[in-house]
């Protein structure tokens, strides 16, 4: 992709379309990007870790709005609308937002795990019903769930957590 331009649009897609819009943005060599995250979920007694959308029905694009050419991304198969404040006058995301979520990913726009946790750290639970907690690692297993003791009313109980939905507490 290029770097020099810092030209970046975010596009809504429609439900379950990414790897659609993705394809013909390509095919019409609009750069594109849809970061995606690592989930881990549990079906019929396994965990499942699959690649699941970082920002779920969008996707961002690098086009030159100086150029009249990018009108044509609101009618590509896949594509809802750009999300724009002027469509007369398109205004591009922060560049430094695009090169820092690019950095974090890897040549597949996975984001990377940016750090190992193991028994005996102390995380921050930072999504789901447990956002906010603190609590000591208590155990790893290879699906990458995190076994965790937290105090829930008055009551110590085990918890198992998906990676992605810790932090190290700092």
């Amino acid at each position: 992709m290029d770097t020099e331009n810092h030209n970046w649009f975010v596009a809504m897609v429609k439900p379950n379309a990414i790897a659609i819009a993705k394809t013909h943005l390509d095919r019409q060599h609009f750069p594109n990007f849809a970061p995606m995250r690592l989930e881990t979920r549990h079906r019929r007694n396994r965990h499942d870790t699959r690649p699941r959308p970082l920002f779920p029905g969008y996707v961002f694009i690098q086009f030159d709005p100086a150029s009249a050419a990018w009108r044509k991304i609101n009618s590509t198969r896949g594509i809802t609308r750009l999300v724009l404040d002027n469509p007369s006058k398109p205004k591009p995301l922060p560049w430094q937002f695009i090169a820092g979520m690019r950095s974090r990913c890897d040549a597949e726009g996975v984001l990377k795990e940016i750090e190992e946790i193991k028994k005996g750290d102390q995380i921050r639970v930072i999504s789901g019903p447990f956002a906010d907690f603190v609590s000591k690692v208590e155990h790893v297993d290879e699906d990458n769930r995190i076994r965790v003791l937290l105090s829930i009313m008055s009551q110590e109980v085990h918890v198992n957590l998906p990676r992605h939905s810790v932090q190290k507490a700092s």
